[in-house]
């Protein structure tokens, strides 16, 4: 254990920027060594730049994109596309984990000494509302990275991940199940809430989380738990406050841009460049969408000889974590399961119409119409596939709704991801497997 605690240690060292080396340098004894908001302000900030950019990696196990066989760094990325998590490659890129539990570490920090050390103010509760939310949000993506899917009913005894929420460098780290991930998920967001103080954040800034955003990550986790009640209460929190859609008929910017009036919150990298540029569209996923009256394709999809590239991220501009849309659909998909099937028509609707022209809107309509809850269901998973696509959510979607076969062809040689496959849940990666045997 104590090998993976110095190297978290060391990466949390290489952390030391945004102007706040002088704040983070580790003591012998292992403590850390900022003291006033505006130090932790510039840890927070730290740990937010560091944010592993993971969902890049995990639309390559997706139906999402196929990656080109002749990029510069395929040898790097072509195990994930192949689901192959076991023996890897050591040319092979990881999913993040020391990363995540660095970025931990600095919050730990902030939550277990700045509470102690910053004066009361309304900037030290943000600062700490902040350090609580993200914490949740850390352990939120790595329980759905490396743990099963909710399951009520298996949930207590489905192995998750290591909570750590202490600042020693030397425990001993052991997996919680998957609803003890969720119940501390739970009771930080519970701290955060009580001590947020801003409603929303900057363009700009918007990479903090704010009482909003919180609203919103609140409804993602109750979408993915089931808890259809919670959902549709906390996405309409979100909507009362803000309900902005960004129509596409009279705009030209994808409403995943950071500064589009749908964006909440702009944290992730969900389209790393690097990733951008060795894949291409998904034939599955380009077929999905109306070419002709789907205005969403033309912003999200180029020609590329006989393929297509994505162009819908790939740079800063275009992070995001949460937006109005995504409330809608939870909105939506909460309302079916509690046999409001007219309302939940009603409320995706209010998304179609700002995402196809007049006559495509007019023709989905008609369609929606005549949908029972099965085949509106259906759609609305069709439907977040085409609106999300490569925002992070389609391997999460396919996780909690149906676990498809997915087939990837790399080398000439075709790969399978079987229905319900185990490999639907990441493996530890090897290098943490080997640095700590409690996993």
């Amino acid at each position: 254990m104590r090998k993976i605690t110095t190297i978290i240690a060391l990466a949390a060292i290489s952390f030391m920027t945004i102007g706040c080396d002088r704040f983070l340098d580790i003591q012998p004894e292992g403590k850390v060594i900022p003291t006033t908001a505006e130090d932790y302000r510039k840890v927070l900030t730290s740990a937010y730049s560091k944010y592993p950019v993971h969902k890049s990696l995990v639309a390559l196990r997706t139906d999402e994109v196929n990656i080109d066989d002749n990029s510069t760094d395929f040898i790097s990325y072509r195990e994930i596309a192949m689901w192959k998590d076991a023996n890897n490659d050591p040319a092979s890129t990881e999913f993040p984990w020391v990363s995540f539990y660095s970025v931990n570490f600095y919050l730990n920090q902030i939550i277990n000494e700045g509470s102690k050390t910053m004066q009361d103010s309304p900037e030290k509760s943000q600062i700490l509302a902040e350090a609580y939310a993200l914490r949740a949000y850390l352990y939120f993506d790595m329980v759905n990275l490396y743990g099963k899917p909710y399951n009520n009913a298996t949930a207590s005894t489905d192995r998750g991940v290591p909570i750590n929420l202490e600042i020693d460098l030397e425990q001993v780290l052991k997996p919680s199940s998957v609803r003890e991930v969720y119940n501390q998920v739970h009771s930080d967001l519970k701290k955060a809430e009580d001590l947020m103080v801003e409603q929303k954040q900057a363009a700009g800034v918007n990479y903090r989380f704010s009482k909003i955003a919180l609203l919103a990550f609140e409804a993602r986790a109750a979408l993915y738990e089931g808890d259809w009640n919670k959902a549709l209460n906390y996405a309409d929190q979100v909507l009362a406050v803000k309900g902005d859609l960004s129509n596409l008929n009279t705009v030209n910017t994808p409403p995943n841009h950071y500064a589009s009036p749908e964006s909440i919150m702009a944290l992730d990298n969900t389209w790393d460049n690097s990733i951008k540029n060795l894949s291409f569209a998904a034939p599955e996923l380009i077929s999905s969408y109306n070419s002709t009256t789907d205005k969403r394709f033309g912003m999200y999809f180029e020609k590329n000889s006989s393929k297509y590239k994505v162009i819908k991220g790939g740079s800063l501009e275009f992070k995001v974590s949460f937006r109005t849309a995504e409330q809608y659909f939870i909105k939506s998909e909460a309302l079916l399961k509690l046999n409001k099937l007219s309302e939940a028509k009603e409320t995706l609707l209010k998304v179609m119409k700002n995402r196809y022209t007049p006559e495509g809107y007019t023709s989905v309509q008609n369609a929606v119409n005549s949908m029972d809850s099965a085949a509106f269901m259906n759609f609305i998973l069709d439907e977040r596939f085409r609106e999300f696509a490569l925002e992070g959510q389609r391997w999460f979607d396919l996780r909690r709704a149906n676990q498809k076969k997915i087939s990837h062809t790399i080398n000439g040689q075709e790969y399978i991801l079987q229905q319900n496959d185990p490999r639907y849940t990441i493996e530890y990666p090897m290098s943490a497997k080997k640095n700590n045997p409690n996993l």
